[in-house]
């Protein structure tokens, strides 16, 4: 150990001479040399806010985010004019040119495709649910429907990239990470940000860390994957040989070192990694604690189904979610796969609905009973649409559905939201917006300010530039609120 202390020394004391040379650099500026961006961040005006800009109605958000892209036409939004069409090409002046993906950009025909699945009004606010969803549609009274999202990116890695931290292009902090750095943690023994990941069926589009990324937020920021099994935290548990005494003792002279260097180096991110080594200790107890749900009650996995006894599947993750804001956790990301249908649509989604519908419905009943309906929002949707017209071959039978980025449907329940209602309108084709379009920075906007955030003042100045979740665009959609 000697000789560790003696060599990081040793490092510090060149950094030392540098910053003292007659070259004029002070440490801080050194620090800016050596790692410009992150010296950004100890700035003035890159101070996390770590409180709200106003009252919020929400303080934690569960986002069961369905990747892969649901069908509204076959889940949401009913369209009677596509059963009177059925099989004809859509006309061109309802598609208006609009630009087509690779794998439908050939087809000579577009013929029209009604749903299947059979569609019926529920609840005291009437909404068009399909048979697929038997379990939503007990709860639509308690949903706020968005029919009118749309959005540029028309391929799904860019689109979901967009939907998670406002740009099409890699790099930004995603919407937790926002979240996170604005509103700080109400647990010191969990992150705010926490990710959990399922699918519904094998062979879909691949989630990438990105996602959940802090970009150029300070690390702390960045989001957690809790996974099922016995290590649900990478690098968490000591190695062989190490007991907690000895972790401890570890990271107390780490602590020491670290502080060493921040003071002849003065770049915040040493501080975040500590914090991080820290929160990791901390971890070590509260994780196995929190991601235990073999002690929830049978009615409670009777109520999500039978999944939730299955780790790692999207009822199980939907009770853990529950039990992670039950601790505090700020933002719970839920991932599930497997909604990329361009053929075979009618039995692949099937496979997905069934995965998710009796757990989606299960966790708005369970957080109303607990009261935390009162002031959790819960956010459910893909990263756009699917078109009214059949990839490849239709038939009665069988259709597949291409991307659709000018209109589909998210839903949002709980916190600060109206209930039953419907927002935004399709025309009657289910294929373009004719009434109050949202937009992806819109979205987002007003979960920000449900949030307690202005999404114009929460702002990080990276590389010369102010950046924000929503970029320099964005309206909080007030007639959602409640």
């Amino acid at each position: 150990m000697n000789n560790l202390e003696d060599e990081i020394h040793d490092q510090l004391s060149r950094r030392n001479f540098l910053g003292r040379s007659s070259a004029g650099l002070g440490a801080m500026a050194l620090a800016s040399l050596l790692n410009p961006a992150k010296a950004l961040a100890s700035s003035e005006e890159n101070r996390a806010p770590g409180k709200p800009h106003f009252s919020p109605k929400v303080k934690r958000v569960i986002y069961l985010f369905q990747s892969g892209a649901p069908s509204q036409l076959d889940l949401f939004d009913y369209k009677p004019k596509l059963e009177t069409m059925w099989g004809q090409d859509l006309p061109e002046s309802v598609r208006k040119g609009q630009r087509l993906t690779g794998m439908t950009a050939g087809q000579s025909r577009f013929p029209l495709a009604a749903s299947k699945f059979r569609f019926a009004k529920h609840g005291q606010s009437q909404m068009w649910i399909s048979e697929l969803l038997p379990y939503t549609s007990r709860i639509t009274d308690d949903l706020c429907f968005i029919r009118s999202m749309h959005t540029e990116a028309i391929n799904h890695d860019p689109a979901v990239t967009f939907f998670q931290t406002g740009s099409q292009q890699a790099g930004r902090p995603s919407f937790g990470s926002w979240a996170s750095y604005g509103l700080g943690s109400d647990n010191q023994n969990l992150p705010a940000f926490v990710v959990l990941l399922s699918k519904g069926r094998d062979g879909d589009q691949p989630l990438y860390a990105k996602l959940w990324s802090n970009g150029f937020l300070p690390s702390v920021h960045q989001g957690v994957v809790f996974r099922s099994g016995p290590d649900p935290v990478y690098y968490l548990n000591n190695p062989p040989g190490i007991d907690k005494t000895s972790r401890r003792r570890m990271l107390d002279y780490l602590g020491k070192l670290h502080q060493e260097q921040f003071k002849q180096v003065l770049d915040p991110e040493i501080n975040n990694r500590m914090a991080q080594y820290e929160m990791a200790y901390r971890m070590q107890t509260s994780v196995p604690e929190t991601l235990d749900i073999s002690k929830e009650p049978d009615y409670i996995f009777d109520l999500y189904g039978p999944d939730s006894r299955k780790p790692g599947t999207f009822a199980a993750n939907c009770i853990l979610a529950r039990k992670l804001i039950e601790k505090d956790v700020k933002f719970v990301q839920l991932y599930h796969q497997g909604w990329d249908q361009h053929g075979n649509l009618p039995n692949d989604i099937k496979i997905q609905t069934k995965s998710v519908d009796q757990a989606s419905a299960a966790l708005i009943m369970d957080l109303k009973q607990r009261g935390l309906l009162d002031d959790t929002l819960v956010i459910w949707g893909g990263e756009f649409g699917r078109t009214n017209y059949s990839q490849g071959k239709l038939s009665k039978e069988n259709y597949g559905r291409d991307h659709h980025p000018r209109c589909f449907t998210v839903w949002m329940a709980g916190a600060g939201v109206r209930k039953g209602m419907v927002y935004g309108e399709t025309d009657e084709f289910g294929y373009n917006v004719v009434k109050d379009p949202v937009h992806v920075h819109d979205f987002q906007a007003t979960i920000l300010h449900l949030m307690g955030i202005d999404h114009e003042k929460l702002v990080f100045k990276h590389q010369g530039r102010r950046y924000r979740l929503t970029d320099v665009h964005g309206k909080v959609v007030k007639p959602l609120l409640a």
